[in-house]
């Protein structure tokens, strides 16, 4: 790889993502590429995860590996899609910081949410084998959220308009091919937020986090994601009170039957011009009106 393009990857790896602390969303990684013509040495862009700790009033709640842009969002939309906090409102403070084995999300939240999670850590304490969040019984997998509100009316040409951008908008992606994305759009279908991470949960997380922060309503639209649509994806939207999510794969069973439940749309399959409806609430019609 010659002097010029490495250069051009440097420019772009500086516009690509906006980084949190001391860690960059991607590096430059030497690899072997291998062709028809033999062997030739490369510089590869690489999209980096690292450990993030969500610590809420001082006290550590989980570590997620993530992509380490956009922290802050990432912080508000996990706490908002997990029921930590019932408003953004409730997030007093929030701040990243930097140490030598990965990143802090350090965020000082209202008494009544933290007297809430302190109670949902002691009914979590010493249990093991499950691997879900500390949960020891099938019965508690499952977190009942309210049935959503939202009735977005939105076409299926609005929703490909929205994936069209959405592929245009994914700037890490175009440079390391390794990472997923979380788009929210209006009725129409116009992009307003793009966020994205090495995990599809964490993206939708920062992209809930980004359009809360920034005074859209939830209910106001509709997501699109890089991804199949999973029963954490349908929990998390409908946490918020979103009422659509389009996948550009499948959805899961169990996604489709929360999504069912909580009045959510759920879309998968949207490519070329396709795109399968799996649930419907009243008044969304993914449908071709003209």
């Amino acid at each position: 790889m010659g002097a010029a393009h490495v250069l051009e990857l440097d420019e772009a790896l500086a516009d690509a993502a906006r980084c949190s602390g001391d860690y960059p969303a991607q590096r430059l990684r030497s690899a072997i590429r291998l062709s028809a013509g033999g062997r030739s040495a490369s510089v590869e862009c690489v999209a980096e995860e690292v450990p993030v700790a969500l610590v809420y009033n001082g006290i550590s709640h989980a570590v997620m590996l993530a992509t380490p842009a956009d922290l802050e969002d990432f912080g508000t939309g996990f706490s908002l899609a997990e029921g930590i906090v019932a408003r953004a409102a409730e997030i007093h403070d929030i701040d990243t910081v930097s140490h030598a084995n990965g990143m802090e999300v350090r965020m000082q939240v209202s008494n009544r949410a933290f007297e809430a999670l302190k109670a949902r850590r002691r009914s979590l304490a010493g249990r093991t084998g499950c691997g879900l969040c500390g949960v020891d019984s099938l019965g508690q997998v499952a977190r009942e959220v309210a049935r959503v509100n939202a009735r977005p009316v939105v076409d299926d040409l609005a929703i490909h308009r929205a994936f069209a951008a959405l592929s245009e908008g994914q700037a890490l992606h175009a440079l390391t091919g390794s990472v997923h994305a979380a788009g929210w759009a209006t009725s129409d279908g116009t992009l307003l937020a793009v966020r994205e991470d090495v995990g599809r949960h964490n993206a939708l997380d920062k992209l809930i986090g980004a359009i809360v922060r920034a005074g859209i309503d939830p209910a106001q639209g509709f997501a699109v994601v890089t991804s199949r649509a999973s029963y954490e994806m349908v929990l998390k939207l409908a946490s918020v009170g979103g009422g659509l999510l389009a996948a550009i794969s499948a959805p899961t069973g169990l996604a489709i039957d929360l999504a069912a439940r909580t009045g959510v749309t759920l879309c998968g399959f949207v490519r070329d011009g396709r795109m399968a409806i799996y649930t419907e609430s009243r008044a969304s019609n993914p449908t071709r009106t003209d």
